[in-house]
């Protein structure tokens, strides 16, 4: 029973030194551990297209992560930190990135105590000319419990994407405790990322190189992508003890026409690159069930997937999709996901699961036990006793779910 799943089942010892602070020179040099039937392997990321099923689809997701963390200053001297989380007025992330004077986001706003609601000016400890032009400032305009609306605005008409690009820093993930750095301006970033939006990286995809990937597609492996945009939910932790009490947030995600249909013809296995191409895959299950059941598609919540029995196949549902989209002249479509994937989920789509090593007692660690039936205490003992790099810039794992 979902209801009595405790957070605590899903904790481990990671000590620090085990966390990687750093990633390797090499993306691709990093170890892969392989789990496959409740045997457990060892080999190096470099050597992933070598494990493969024969007539896979390999999908990644292409969201790009900004620099969304900007710092500001009072007159009276003391330093708010923003963490822009997601876009508010424009709503729509292309269209933020585009505008030119003003815009406002949802963000979490550090020493927001001392933010007595006059307008900040970014702190510019350098004087640099750029940034000085720039000429950037932010307005309390509401607070949201652990979240603020804040309205950017600035001079010198530049688009958003570019004050976000000479203003603000990559927001690395807080349990490597320490600064943004220079490597991480390239390091925390796939090699494909193409739509701004992130605030995380989709940190499986960081050990792929162009190698890699020609080796991949040279075995005759299909690849693909969707574009969901990591949150900031990635980084919070559960606080409480039963797993039903915690609460998703929202994640805006693209799908392509083209993908789905490619879902609907394949014969061999699919293979989810992250956590985050998982989430989105199995949603369109659930989008699906919507068109079929009301007519059109709509967000999927944290529970749907537990609430009651489907009786619809995976093609049933993504065939109604697809036919929603086709009577539109959709290429695309966007929506969003809370979906949240426990202990006795039911895998509708994803067979193969490429994947970093996770925090204990989290929303990961958990999608990762319901995706290996449970036996993630063995692979995690298994990394541990072998010395894997943990989290962001640590090792990888692929594993294989009993179908």
């Amino acid at each position: 029973m979902i209801s009595e799943i405790h957070i605590e089942d899903f904790n481990y010892d990671l000590p620090d030194e085990r966390i990687a602070k750093y990633p390797l020179p090499d993306r691709d040099s990093s170890r892969l551990l392989i789990y496959n039937g409740g045997r457990i392997a060892d080999r190096r990321f470099s050597d992933i297209s070598d494990l493969l099923p024969d007539g896979s689809l390999m999908i990644f997701n292409d969201t790009k992560v900004v620099p969304a963390r900007l710092h500001f200053q009072r007159d009276s001297g003391a330093h708010i930190e923003v963490f822009c989380l997601e876009p508010v007025l424009p709503e729509e992330y292309v269209t933020m990135f585009a505008v030119t004077d003003r815009c406002r986001w949802k963000c979490i706003v550090g020493n927001i105590k001392r933010w007595k609601n006059d307008t900040l000016h970014l702190y510019n400890p350098d004087g640099d000319e750029a940034i000085e032009a720039m000429n950037l400032r932010a307005d309390l305009i509401e607070r949201q419990g652990e979240t603020s609306i804040v309205e950017f605005s600035w001079s010198n008409g530049a688009p958003f994407s570019q004050v976000l690009e000479l203003c603000g820093s990559v927001p690395i993930p807080p349990y490597l405790n320490r600064d943004t750095e220079a490597i991480d301006l390239e390091r925390y970033q796939t090699l494909y990322a193409r739509f701004r939006g992130s605030v995380a990286a989709p940190t499986a995809g960081l050990h792929f190189t162009e190698k890699v990937l020609n080796q991949i597609r040279s075995k005759g492996i299909e690849t693909d992508t969707v574009c969901l945009h990591v949150g900031a939910g990635t980084f919070l932790p559960v606080k409480s003890s039963l797993v039903s009490e915690h609460t998703m947030h929202r994640e805006p995600f693209v799908v392509k026409l083209e993908l789905l249909e490619k879902l609907l013809n394949r014969q061999g296995k699919l293979v989810a690159v992250g956590t985050t191409s998982v989430r989105t895959l199995e949603s369109l299950y659930y989008i699906g069930v919507k068109c079929i059941e009301n007519g059109t598609p709509s967000d999927v919540g944290q529970w749907e997937p537990y609430e009651r029995e489907y009786p619809y196949t995976m093609n049933e549902a993504l065939e109604a999709l697809t036919a929603y989209m086709k009577s539109r002249s959709l290429t695309e479509i966007q929506l969003g996901t809370r979906i949240i994937i426990v202990p006795g989920y039911r895998f509708r789509l994803v067979d193969v699961l490429v994947t970093n090593f996770h925090q204990p007692q989290s929303t990961l660690l958990l999608l990762v036990s319901a995706f290996v039936g449970g036996d993630w205490k063995s692979i995690y003992d298994y990394a541990l006793s072998h010395d894997f790099r943990f989290l962001s810039y640590g090792d990888s794992s692929i594993l294989f779910r009993d179908c």
